[in-house]
């Protein structure tokens, strides 16, 4: 009974902190009720999965590392049951990739005017991304705790990190396909040429400056060695 009054309780209510959050990510979705099935049981309110997703939030700006986080003690930040975030997610895994989706910059929106310019809209993207990481001692200390934790490193890649470099390859076989890039080439390879010194700058090495020009000179560099190529 006390769940459901949580759960009632939660419907229709902006929880405030996910709303005030400046770039945050959407809930998957996989996560977002379907409003046109029709009900059966408990109402699933995306309210009540922002609630949980901003409990787990809020206790690890307290300092709670991952993997001391329980499905009790987010229950009970969120102030819902267990049996309500179980109805929505398999376990703490599941839970902690839609988490740090949440807190990752949506994916950006690309030009499409050319190669050149979606390319660098792709690494502008990393780079700012790299800036928030400097900046930002919640997401990069929850991706440094997840390296240590193989099912949810594996399960934030698959969710988060393919998506992105898929995005990457369909620029690049575009490029391919309107003669911007020479026919034939290394898709992976060139996608690494690309994505590497910006990933080196932004998590290898912190002292690395993260010039605002930066993204054009690693584009423009990699296309004039690809082009020569051929």
């Amino acid at each position: 009974m006390r769940e459901v009054e949580a759960v009632g309780s939660m419907e229709g209510v902006d929880t405030g902190r996910g709303a005030g959050r400046a770039g945050r990510r959407p809930l998957p979705a996989s996560r977002v009720p379907d409003t046109a099935a029709p009900a059966r049981g408990r109402p699933r309110s995306e309210a009540v999965e922002l609630a949980i997703v901003e409990g787990v939030v809020r206790l690890l700006e307290e300092g709670v590392p991952l993997a001391e986080l329980s499905i009790e003690r987010i229950a009970r930040t969120a102030g819902v049951g267990k049996a309500t975030i179980y109805r929505r997610w398999s376990g703490k895994e599941e839970l902690f990739v839609d988490v740090v989706a949440s807190i990752e910059e949506p994916d950006p929106e690309l030009p499409g005017t050319s190669l050149r310019d979606d390319l660098i809209r792709l690494l502008e993207h990393m780079r700012r991304r790299g800036l928030n990481l400097r900046t930002s001692a919640l997401l990069h200390n929850v991706i440094a705790q997840m390296k240590t934790l193989p099912k949810l490193w594996d399960a934030y890649h698959s969710v988060v990190v393919e998506p992105r470099r898929n995005l990457l390859y369909d620029v690049l076989r575009r490029g391919v396909a309107h003669g911007e890039l020479p026919a034939g080439i290394d898709i992976e390879l060139s996608g690494d040429l690309f994505t590497g010194p910006m990933l080196l700058r932004t998590m290898m090495r912190s002292d690395a400056p993260l010039a605002d020009d930066l993204s054009e000179r690693i584009v423009d560099t990699v296309l004039a060695g690809l082009k020569a190529e051929n």
